[in-house]
């Protein structure tokens, strides 16, 4: 069984957003895959989120989607909640890939905003009551207008959170006064999703991260965790300045794209990336060695 899920921590404190790694032509990667989730469990995650943007869902296909997640359940189900993306901008669509996480093991499931489509406030609440309705799954939301067009605004999620099924927000917003707000109205398990307020955000409510840089960084975000929730905000605050380069750096282009090098200049499995996304150019490499030595990963 996985690790307990209370309702403050319904999957846990410290989760990494996965890479797909892919092989040297392109295609899937089940065994890297299965190796780069045993290292992150064993870094420190209490739960990986498969099949996510950093997973580059736009462009797995759904018995891709599915096929991973069986693979990381078998490397790692049995220490780490696994948690399938499965969110799209067709609410039909993702109801299929819910119901086929839920087939394959899934201990959760991830839903971001329906994107490009802008759909008003009551087609993202029945678009997310649909997906909380289709399987017996806990869901996490996930909203992050700055890629999907449109925000969950507060009322959305307080309505949200009655379903029993919806039962925490991954908030990549920006805006600690809302996320403030929605914590205390609606009682959802609050995660940064964005890196860089992981700190901010946990000073406001927050219980925990889906992080990117939580791939070269496991145990320094347990680390801030820890301290802050021992009440040494000093510490929890070192280590967030410590880490600023690695925020920076890791997202000064598309997360995948650093990410996929940097586990690629420390041997671990990644690959390729898939069109439209490409690979850093010999300068932007530099620029990522730099970034991370600033902030003390070892490459």
């Amino acid at each position: 069984m996985a690790p307990t899920s209370t309702p403050q921590t319904p999957f846990g404190r410290v989760l990494t957003a996965m890479v797909t790694p892919f092989t040297a032509d392109g295609a899937l990667d089940l065994d890297g895959a299965q190796h780069l989730a045993a290292h992150l469990v064993e870094a420190g995650n209490d739960g990986l989120v498969v099949n996510g943007t950093t997973g580059e869902s736009p462009t797995t296909s759904d018995v891709e989607k599915e096929q991973l997640v069986r693979a990381v359940l078998e490397a790692v189900g049995d220490r780490a909640f696994v948690v399938a993306g499965v969110g799209t901008n067709d609410t039909r669509h993702t109801l299929e890939l819910a119901r086929q996480a839920e087939r394959a093991g899934a201990h959760g499931l991830l839903a971001v905003t329906p994107y490009y489509n802008k759909p008003p406030r009551e087609g993202l609440y029945r678009h997310f009551t649909a997906v909380a309705d289709a399987t017996g799954l806990p869901v996490m939301l996930y909203d992050i207008p700055g890629r999907s067009g449109v925000p969950i605004e507060t009322e959305t999620l307080v309505r949200l959170a009655e379903h029993p099924r919806i039962v925490a927000n991954k908030d990549a917003k920006g805006d600690l006064g809302a996320a403030s707000w929605a914590m205390s109205r609606s009682g959802l398990a609050w995660y940064s999703g964005d890196d860089m307020l992981n700190l901010p955000l946990l000073s406001v409510g927050a219980v925990g991260f889906v992080s990117v840089v939580g791939h070269l960084v496991s145990p320094e975000l347990r680390a801030l965790l820890e301290a802050y929730l021992s009440g040494d905000t000093h510490k929890a605050t070192e280590i967030h300045q410590k880490l600023l380069p690695v925020f920076t750096g890791v997202f000064r282009t598309q997360g995948v794209i650093t990410t996929k090098a940097a586990l690629g200049l420390q041997g671990l499995p990644a690959g390729p990336l898939r069109l439209p996304l490409v690979e850093l150019d010999e300068a932007a490499t530099a620029q990522l060695k730099q970034d991370l030595a600033a902030g003390g990963v070892q490459l």
